[in-house]
Formats: structure tokens, sequence, C-alpha cells
């Protein structure tokens, strides 16, 4: 392996890291930042969100979603068994799963599946598709 790979591998974690620091947060300015202007997001069976003004209304509609049916509004994505294929020097691809925590202890768990594009020294999703495996009882997002 290269360094120029190992570079990308190390900046595509920090922006799926970042992504989950930042959603989790409620800072979806910034989080918009993370996709390309015409970038995707899809999650479980809503419509695709097309890019950063359709994903922001998403991310604002999912923080909403969460305040209203929490007493308070927390929620924690953890990240674990991520996968890079570098498949160019602008091009990569990743899946991990994620771990979705509230006030009430786990609540719903899944799989992304990332397509990323690099702009200079930074790495952008390209496309984001999460797809839940479960929920538990009384999920916030159940249904979602």
């Amino acid at each position: 392996m290269e360094l120029w790979e190992l570079a990308a591998r190390e900046a595509i974690r920090e922006t799926v890291a970042r992504y989950a620091h930042l959603v989790d947060r409620g800072r979806i300015d910034e989080l918009v930042e993370l996709f390309t202007q015409d970038g995707t997001l899809e999650a479980g069976d809503r419509p695709p969100a097309r890019g950063r003004a359709d994903i922001r209304a998403f991310f604002l509609e999912t923080g909403r979603r969460l305040a209203v049916a929490s007493g308070r509004p927390l929620i924690r994505h953890h990240v674990s068994n991520l996968v890079i294929e570098v498949t160019g020097s602008d091009s990569a691809s990743a899946e991990a799963y994620f771990l979705a925590i509230t006030e009430h202890g786990p609540d719903h768990w899944g799989r992304y599946r990332d397509r990323f594009t690099r702009d200079g020294a930074r790495w952008f999703f390209e496309h984001r598709r999460a797809r839940v495996d479960g929920n538990a009882p009384g999920s916030v997002f159940a249904g979602a």
C-alpha cells in the first residue's frame, strides 16, 4: 500500500467520524458540508435526499422527530468495523456498522454503505446509504 492510499484512508475515517459527531450534536450546517454539492443520502425507506439543501432538510426533520419523541433529545451514533476500498486517487467506497443510542439506551442499528470523492485534501460523501437492520422496542426511529 502506498503512502497516498494510507492518507486517503485516514481522511475517509475522519469524514465518517466527523459525520457521527456532527449529527449527534445537531450541527447540521457543518454536517451537510461533508457531502458533495450534488451528494445523495438514502436512509431507510425514505426517498433519497439529493443535494445539500435536501440533505439539510432531512436532518432538520429528523432532529424535530427526536425532540418530539424524547424528553431529552440525545442521540449518539457508534460506528464500527469500517472497511474502506480506495478505488482511485479521487474515489473510494466504504461499509460500516452503526448503533444509535438515545436516552433510553440502544435504539436502532444497521449499516452504512458509502461512496466518496476527493476534492483537494478532503474526502466527501458522494453517496451515503443508511439501512436499519433492527430497532429496540419503543424506538424513536422505528418505521423511519
